[in-house]
C-alpha cells in the first residue's frame, strides 16, 4: 500500500470515499463471511447442547470450552500477526473454522461417534483457538488500507458490517437448525471457506519482515505493558469486558425460549439477532456522524444503558418486548464497540497492532464466553431470571467503578488521540 500523500490526506473523508477503497471492502467481506460462519455455529451448538442436556449450565460450559484455548493462544496469535504474513494467517484461521464446522457436522450426523457433549466441547475449543487470529489480522490489515483520519468513520462502517453479520447469522442459524443441525454446520463450513478466499484476495501491501525479531515472550510483554500503562485503552477494555461478563443474557436464550417465552428455533434466531439489529442502526448513524467530543462520557452512558436493558429483558414475559429490549441493548453496545475500536486504532502503534488486538481479544472476546459461563453458573445457583437481573445490576456497578478509577477515559476527547 502506498503511503498517503498530501493530496490524499486533504481528501474529505466520507462513507462513500471509504467504500471506494477496495482493500477496505475486501476486509469487510472477509469479516462478514467469517462472522456469519461463527454465528451459525454458535446458534447451532447452543441448540444442539440444550437438546441433549436441558441444562442451562451446559450452555455456560460452551463458553468455557471456547475461552480456555482462546486465553492460552491469543498472546501468541498476536505475536504471529505482528511478525508473519497477515493474509495467510487470516486464511489459515478461516480454514480452521471450516474444520470446526465439519467436525460438528460429523457429530450431528453420527459420522463421528460420540456420547453426550464431550466431543462438541472439543470442537468448540478448536473454534476458540482459530478465533484468536481474526481480530489481530483484521485490525492490522485495516491500518494498512486506511489513513488515520479515516479510522473513526471506518469504525462505524465496520461496526455496521459486523453487526449485520450478527443479525443475519443468528437468523440464518435459526432457520438452518429448523431444517437440521448437520445442514447448519455444513453451511457454516462453506461460509468459512469463502472467508478464506476473501482475505487472501485483499489488495494490500504488508510491511516487510523484520531482519531480527524480539524473543516471543519479551515481545508479548511489550504489548501488555503498553495496554496496562495506557489508562484510556485499559479503561475502555476493562469497561467492556466486565459489562459483557455480567450482562451475558444471550447465552441463556435457549433456556429463556423454552422456559419463559415458549418458542422454537425460529424465535431463538430472532432473539439472537435482535441485539445486532440495534447495533446496525447505531453503526449507520455513527458512520455518518463519528463521535469526537465527550467520547468518554458517551461510552460510560451507553454501557450503563446496556445494563438497564438487560434487567428489563429479564423481567419481560412478552416475546416481542423481549426482542425490542435486546435490540435496544445492542444499540447501546454498538456505541461502545465503535468508540472502543476507534480508541484502539488511534492509540496503538502500527508495529504492535497484532499484540494489542490480541490482548483486546482476551479482554473483550473472551468476556463473551466467560460471561456465558458466569450466566450458566448464576442461573443454576440463583434461577434463570434472577441471574440475569443480577448481571445487569453488576454492569451498572462496573460503570460506576470505571468512571471513578479512569478519569482520563471519562474526560476523553478523541481528538486528543490523533
Amino acid at each position: 500500500m502506498m503511503t498517503p500523500g498530501p493530496a490524499d490526506a486533504a481528501t474529505p473523508v466520507t462513507v462513500r470515499s471509504i467504500l471506494r477503497n477496495r482493500g477496505f471492502v475486501g476486509l469487510l467481506a472477509y469479516r462478514m463471511l467469517a462472522m456469519l460462519a461463527y454465528q451459525v455455529i454458535g446458534v447451532t451448538v447452543g441448540w444442539h447442547v440444550y437438546q441433549i442436556t436441558r441444562d442451562p449450565l451446559a450452555l455456560g460450559l460452551i463458553g468455557l470450552a471456547e475461552v480456555i484455548p482462546y486465553f492460552i493462544c491469543a498472546p501468541f496469535s498476536g505475536y504471529a500477526v505482528d511478525h508473519l504474513p497477515r493474509r495467510k494467517l487470516g486464511m489459515a484461521a478461516c480454514l480452521g473454522l471450516a474444520a470446526t464446522a465439519l467436525l460438528l457436522a460429523g457429530i450431528a450426523s453420527g459420522v463421528v461417534p460420540t456420547s453426550g457433549t464431550a466431543m462438541i466441547y472439543v470442537a468448540v475449543g478448536l473454534g476458540g483457538l482459530v478465533r484468536t487470529f481474526f481480530g489481530p489480522v483484521n485490525m492490522s490489515l485495516l491500518a494498512r488500507v486506511l489513513r488515520r483520519d479515516e479510522f473513526a468513520r471506518a469504525a462505524g462502517v465496520s461496526s455496521v458490517n459486523m453487526q449485520a453479520a450478527l443479525v443475519i447469522g443468528p437468523a440464518l442459524g435459526g432457520v438452518l437448525v429448523a431444517t437440521g443441525k448437520t445442514t447448519a454446520y455444513l453451511t457454516a463450513a462453506g461460509l468459512a471457506l469463502l472467508a478464506a478466499v476473501a482475505v487472501i484476495l485483499v489488495r494490500v501491501t504488508e510491511p516487510p519482515a523484520a531482519a531480527t525479531r524480539a524473543p516471543i515472550f519479551r515481545s508479548i510483554g511489550e504489548g501488555l505493558r503498553f495496554v496496562f500503562n495506557h489508562q484510556v485503552v485499559l479503561g475502555a477494555q476493562a469497561l467492556d469486558m466486565f459489562s459483557v461478563l455480567f450482562g451475558g443474557a444471550v447465552a441463556l436464550l435457549p433456556a429463556f425460549i423454552a422456559e419463559v417465552l415458549h418458542g422454537g428455533p425460529e424465535a431463538f434466531g430472532i432473539l439472537r439477532a435482535a441485539p445486532a439489529a440495534g447495533a446496525v442502526l447505531v453503526g449507520i448513524w455513527m458512520a455518518r456522524h463519528p463521535p469526537s467530543r465527550h467520547a468518554g462520557r458517551l461510552l460510560l452512558f451507553s454501557v450503563a444503558a446496556f445494563g438497564l436493558c438487560i434487567i428489563a429483558f429479564a423481567l419481560s414475559r412478552s416475546f416481542w418486548l423481549s426482542a425490542f429490549l435486546l435490540m435496544l441493548s445492542g444499540g447501546f453496545d454498538g456505541v461502545s464497540v465503535v468508540l472502543r475500536s476507534t480508541i484502539l486504532q488511534l492509540a496503538t502503534p502500527d508495529h504492535m497492532r497484532g499484540r494489542v488486538s490480541a490482548i483486546n481479544g482476551i479482554f473483550i472476546g473472551s468476556s463473551n464466553e466467560l460471561g456465558a459461563f458466569e450466566s450458566g453458573v448464576a442461573a443454576r445457583l440463583m434461577g434463570l431470571v434472577p441471574s440475569v437481573v443480577f448481571g445487569g445490576c453488576m454492569t451498572l456497578l462496573v460503570v460506576g467503578v470505571t468512571a471513578r478509577l479512569a478519569p482520563k477515559l471519562r474526560r476523553l476527547d478523541l481528538r486528543e488521540l490523533h
